[in-house]
């Protein structure tokens, strides 16, 4: 069987490649070195997004000669994902790319060349951490970290225990994961008040500011507590920069089907691996299609990802390019398609397609009230995405993609994927249909409770359980009972972006989720209704 080492690759290539596998060529210890001693990149965020998209990326500009070093991961939030992962297997992985008509490819990704723990109790792993964040030759920090990763406030943004801690005890004692961050920023001004770019890569509008604005609230505070040199914070707004960035690829959780393809190739590693509260693969699979599109704003240099399609541009046009797919044309149809999907029983995101009423309403969503609105970035054309998007990557049967994983965390997201539409819509956004329909089926899954009247465990979110307590006493069948319970939900800005009642959709919503109530099949027929 073909084991995950760098050893292995040089000693059976032969074998790997037979079996279909490309493998890289560049030279192990000759890339290590030089990562060692003048790191360039390092990524925060080990996740299936990064080794299915990051690191094949940088692998190319290794094979091509483009770049000498690799990339270095760190978590700051699970460091089983470091100890299982990435450590054991020589930070190996490979990428596979499932196509609609059933057949794969993979990849061996050798270009992750070091991995990190972001957590003091890992007392080397810090001490690395603070010898990369000095180092002049680092260019850039990247982060997928999901949306909530940036956020330091609970749901009644108060700070939580931990960044309220580090704000109080300075850059020498943080636990928190944007509080280690702004630390290790620290030791980088220390050292020479080096330049840097911090990217984040989620999906989130204007990501760059959620970086940039987290990273502030621990400067500005270790300032003023002169915990951290007054200069500090002039170094965080001179020297570093926060690009925004728009990342687009569809890369799901280990799929079965892979994995026995993989056993079939003699892989030997393709057991999934707990790690934390998740299951990981040495393998990751994903979708082809992926974009990238990054403001072009790298004080201290920068890889030559458009050699491989990213584009670099200006703000304005990254910007464009984020509300297009986040706010437009791909975000609020996922998030549609999760929450509806959960509630008619589907387990996979690609059957949904061939739902007339499910495709129906994301089409409505898209095409009838997105692109009236949408700004055309230049760079990517609107409804040709869309087309792309319903008509081959969601359908794609080859991509496991389920509901229940794109439902994660929907009270992160909501306020972006349909909020910023809204907005667009101003004075009419009373006019809207499809988007209140869609938070409407938010609310109505909120409940837990499928269209046959079946219970069903709602994905995590860090706001479901204040979310449910809202919704107590709704039940199905008792569409009276609503009341004003919805009313403390739709009315919060933080996370709509806007109070939906003083924009004319508060009641509409409310109306919807009274229909999507009555019964079971209520979810159905109320599709059936508005999709005709």
């Amino acid at each position: 069987m073909l084991q995950l080492q760098r050893n292995s690759i040089v000693k059976y290539r032969e074998e790997w490649e037979s079996q279909g596998f490309k493998t890289y060529h560049f030279d192990d210890a000759t890339v290590l070195k030089a990562t060692k001693e003048s790191p360039q990149w390092l990524h925060v965020g080990g996740g299936n997004l990064f080794r299915a998209f990051l690191a094949p990326a940088q692998q190319t500009l290794l094979e091509q000669g483009d770049v000498q070093t690799g990339i270095i991961v760190t978590t700051t939030h699970n460091m089983e994902v470091i100890d299982k992962l990435y450590r054991p297997y020589d930070n190996l992985n490979v990428a596979v790319t499932m196509y609609a008509d059933g057949h794969f490819d993979k990849e061996v990704v050798g270009s992750i060349v070091e991995s990190v723990a972001c957590d003091r109790r890992y007392r080397t792993d810090w001490q690395r951490l603070k010898e990369i964040f000095q180092a002049p030759s680092l260019q850039m920090v990247s982060f997928t970290i999901t949306e909530k990763g940036y956020k330091l406030t609970d749901y009644e943004e108060n700070y939580t225990a931990d960044v309220s801690a580090d704000l109080k005890s300075g850059p020498d004692c943080t636990t928190s994961s944007m509080g280690n961050i702004a630390a290790l920023l620290y030791e980088r001004f220390k050292a020479g008040a080096y330049p840097v770019a911090l990217v984040s890569m989620d999906n989130c509008s204007h990501n760059g500011d959620k970086v940039k604005d987290a990273i502030y609230t621990f400067g500005r505070q270790w300032v003023q507590q002169n915990m951290a040199d007054a200069d500090f914070m002039t170094y965080l707004q001179t020297n570093v920069t926060y690009p925004f960035s728009m990342i687009d690829k569809i890369v799901p959780g280990p799929s079965k089907k892979v994995q026995e393809y993989l056993k079939s190739c003699h892989f030997g590693n393709t057991d999934l691996i707990q790690a934390g509260h998740g299951q990981y693969g040495l393998f990751v699979n994903a979708e082809k299609s992926q974009y990238l599109v990054i403001e072009d704003n790298f004080p201290n240099g920068r890889p030559p990802l458009e050699k491989i399609g990213v584009i670099f541009t200006n703000r304005d046009t990254v910007n464009k390019a984020e509300r297009m797919k986040v706010g437009t044309c791909l975000n609020p149809l996922h998030t549609t398609l999760a929450v509806y999907g959960c509630l008619l029983g589907y387990t996979l995101i690609a059957d949904e397609l061939r739902d007339p009423q499910l495709k129906g309403l994301i089409e409505k969503i898209g095409y009838q009230e997105g692109l009236p609105v949408v700004v055309d970035p230049g760079v990517l054309d609107p409804k040709m995405f869309i087309d792309e998007l319903v008509g081959q990557r969601l359908p794609n049967p080859n991509v496991p993609d389920t509901p229940q994983r794109i439902a994660t965390d929907t009270s992160q997201k909501v306020g972006v994927r349909f909020g910023e539409t809204i907005k667009a819509y101003g004075s009419k956004a009373d006019t809207l249909v499809y988007i209140p329909l869609a938070i409407a089926g938010w609310l109505r899954y909120l409940l837990g409770v499928d269209d046959e009247g079946q219970c069903f465990t709602c994905s995590p979110d860090p706001l479901l359980d204040n979310l449910q307590t809202n919704l107590q006493g709704i039940t199905l069948g008792c569409p009276d009972r609503v009341d004003n319970k919805l009313q403390p939900i739709l009315s919060q800005k933080g996370i709509f972006g806007c109070n939906l009642y003083e924009v004319g959709l508060g009641k509409k919503i409310e109306g919807f989720f009274k229909e999507l109530i009555i019964g079971p099949q209520a979810v159905r027929n109320t599709l059936i209704k508005y999709t005709k």
